[in-house]
This record gives C-alpha cells, structure tokens and sequence, in this order.
C-alpha cells in the first residue's frame, strides 16, 4: 500500500507549494474502502492526553501526533490524520488498510503481534490500579476482593482483570465499560467519582496523577511490557523508513524534546482546565444564571468566584481538600447537602456554593450598601469569616469605618499579622497572613469587571 520511488517523488513534492500540510478527519469522514493513495501517509489514532488533542481550540498537539508528523516532514510526505473513535476502530482501519499507520501507544500483545508488526517502541510500561486517595483506597490487590472494579470491555485490561481475579481466588466484582469509552474517559470517570477503580497504563495514569492530586497508581497489576506504533505485516518499506528516520540522531534529540513537554508538563490539561466556549465567560454560565438569581447576585460575579477558586476545572482539589469548581471544604459542603460523591457534579457544587454565600450574607446583612457587603462576603469566601470580624471590631476601634472594605476594613485585615493587633483585646482569632485573602477580593472584582466588559 505504501510504496514509494524515493528521489523521483521527493522532486515532485519540492515542486508542490504546501506538502507538509496536515489533514484531519473524524472517523465519521469518509474513507475509501482500501485506502491506495501512494503520496500520503494516513496515520489513525484517538484522542488523549499522550496522543492527540486541540489546545483551546487553537492547535493540534499530542506526543505521537508531533513525533508522527516529524517522521513525515522528514521524509517529504503528505500527512492526513484519522481519529478513531475506539481502539477496536482504529485497529479495524489498519486492517482493512484504509491508514497505513497507527500512531497510538498500544501494549504488544500476542494477539497484536499476530496481525500487526510494532514500530517506534517506547520505554516498557506496566498496567496499574487507577484509584482516589482515600479512605476507601485499596493497599494491594488482594484488598480487590469484594470490591467493584470497571475496565473496558474486551480490551487488555479486561483480559488482565479476569486473569488477576483467578490468582488471587475470585470474589473481585467485574463491571464493564462499552468499548467506546478511551483509556483517558475511564481515569476521568475515577476522578468523577462514578466508578472507583479501572486498570490503565503507567504512563498515562502518571500523567494525570501529576496534575490530580487524588490520583494514586502506584499498584501495579501488571509485568512490563514492550509498546509501540503498529504497521500491517509486510509493509517493509514503511517499517524500513521509521527505522532510519528513529536511527538519526536529530530525531533522539527531537523526541527527547517532545519526553520534556508531554510527560512532564503536559499541555493537555491545561487546554481541559480553561477551554471555555466562543462568547461565554465560562463553561458552566447557565448554572451561574440559575443559582445567581438566589441571591440576587450578577451571576458574572459568581462566575469570578469560580474562576479564581479553581480556573473552572470542575475536578480540582486543593492541598487543604477544598474541592470542585467553588472550592467546597467537604464539611461545608455537608453542612448544604453536597455529598463526597457529588461534590465534584458543576451544578450540584455551583448550588452549594451559592447556599454559603447565601449563609454569610446574612451574617453581614448589617452592612446596608450591598457591593460593600459582597466584598465582605467574598474575603469570608476566601478565607472565612472570623478574621473578617476581627478586622472589622478594629477599624471600629480605632475610628475606622466597619461596614467599609477599602482603606478600612481590608486595612486592618492587612495588619492582622502584626502583634500589635492581632494582641488586641478586640481581637477574638487571633494571627492570620491576610496577603492572599486581600489580592483574592482585588482579583475577583477585576475580573467581574472584565466579564461585564465582554457579556
């Protein structure tokens, strides 16, 4: 399928004005039945955090995707990239040799080296347990037993749990994921709390454990394993011109490039952690239009909050443990009816989130001008009202006005780290660093005034 007069082609190209342009279709494009097309490599893989994404919508990347179009570029041919849909897709488009190439990382099996040859190995790699930190997290997989563990259907790691049910005398509950779900849905639907444990590769578990703190892999459920690219057998020209193109030493240099911004750094979950759509402030507006109107809030000042509390990333935990998009401590979030299993749902912690500002503007209902008190409500946010309160019994004390955040309130909470202040007798909570809470009320309202700007 891939056959190639070396020279006479690499001329023809030069003389084309954009030969180095990438196509991309979906699998839902059409595809001839048997791809023959003898100037362009046709490359399938699927969308993830090693392989494949759109960064916020502006630019393709993924760590194969850049070292497949490398290969491309460096032999003058055309690359057009298919997106399966599931790995049964892609390996069925290779088959039926509508690509010539799968450029996604696949654990050589026995049943793959059968019908396919591996190309462009990388570092062996190991299947783990993918789990939350926790109280509920397992220690070893003995711990499996009379619990319910998630893994695709029909996929290698299904195989490997059946097997690891055997050794270890039986009693783990096997649930099955539709074969349409990716390796990357499966770790998300962890960190969503819907399944609490699959299998998946080291490689990319570490990657997402490196940005989710709740992420533990470190139980391995699996030998390593070799990993590659695959081509059809016989296609030795192709395998023959990735082994000269991974021989050159520009290409070790070029792939030690794309170690240090994929596997340590990855940009993909920062294009995850602030795609917004095109005219919205955020991904989530019409639940802050729906909670906002609770407390007759502009819900564009909700939509602040959440930003500077969590960047809009629904899954995100802080150090304390404070969690989802408003940045709920657990007990808090209990105290409004959010359980440790819903926390992380956009809507039902943007409702919980509104019922404790809900709670703390009527803590401060004495303050009668409500954008001052919504500056007051918004450091209590941050930081909790009992250093508020002591700042406000300050300003009070020393002629201040308490019921006023600029150059009166916040002034004293700006002093609330110094001993001749926070030893005064007014003074029921004793030191507290105010740095952060004061930028965090200045930040918020700048950028309230930003989404006002554009909405």
């Amino acid at each position: 399928m891939f056959v190639r007069i070396f020279l006479s082609f690499l001329l023809f190209l030069i003389s084309c004005k954009n030969y180095f342009t990438t196509e991309v279709f979906t699998s839902e494009d059409q595809l001839s039945e048997t791809h023959v097309i003898s100037d362009t490599l046709h490359v399938a893989t699927l969308y993830g955090v090693s392989s494949y994404f759109n960064y916020n919508d502006q630019e393709i990347m993924g760590y194969d995707y850049e070292l497949v179009q490398a290969f491309a570029q460096a032999n003058g041919i055309p690359l057009k990239v298919h997106l399966a849909g599931t790995e049964t897709e892609m390996l069925k488009m290779l088959k039926q040799k509508r690509v010539d190439l799968v450029a996604y990382n696949m654990f050589e099996t026995k049943a793959l080296k059968n019908k396919f040859d591996f190309v462009a190995y990388q570092e062996d790699s190991y299947m783990v347990l993918v789990q939350e930190v926790g109280r509920k997290a397992v220690n070893g997989i003995n711990e499996l037993k009379g619990r319910t563990v998630h893994v695709i259907e029909n996929s290698i790691y299904h195989q490997r749990l059946v097997n690891l049910n055997k050794e270890i005398g039986g009693d783990i509950d096997i649930q099955l994921l539709s074969d349409s779900i990716t390796i990357d849905q499966a770790i998300e639907m962890v960190l969503q709390r819907k399944i609490e444990f699959t299998f998946a590769p080291h490689k990319i578990a570490a990657q997402y454990k490196d940005f989710h703190r709740r992420i533990d892999c470190g139980i391995r459920v699996g030998f390593p394993q070799k990993n590659g690219w695959l081509v059809n057998r016989k296609n030795d020209t192709l395998k023959t011109m990735i082994a000269h193109w991974e021989a050159d030493s520009k290409t070790e240099l070029f792939k030690s490039h794309m170690y240090e911004k994929y596997k340590i750094k990855n940009p993909y979950f920062r294009a995850k952690r602030t795609r917004i759509p095109y005219g919205a402030v955020s991904p989530y507006d019409d639940y802050f239009k729906t909670y906002a109107k609770e407390i007759n809030w502009d819900w564009r000042l909700l939509a602040a909050i959440a930003f500077h509390e969590s960047s809009f990333d629904s899954l995100q935990v802080s150090h304390k443990g404070a969690s989802g998009l408003m940045q709920l401590m657990p007990s808090t979030a209990a105290i409004y009816g959010l359980g440790e299993n819903d926390i992380f749902n956009p809507e039902k912690n943007i409702e919980a989130g509104v019922q404790y500002l809900k709670s703390l503007n009527k803590m401060f209902r004495r303050i009668e001008n409500q954008e001052e008190r919504k500056k007051f409500i918004l450091a209590s946010y941050n930081s909790g009202p009992a250093h508020v309160l002591d700042a406000m019994a300050l300003a009070e004390k020393y002629g201040k006005n308490p019921h006023i955040w600029f150059e009166h309130v916040e002034y004293y909470l700006s002093k609330s780290s110094d001993p001749d202040y926070y030893n005064d007798e007014v003074v029921r909570y004793g030191k507290f660093g105010a740095s952060e809470t004061i930028r965090y009320v200045r930040n918020t309202l700048d950028t309230y005034q930003k989404y006002k700007q554009r909405s």
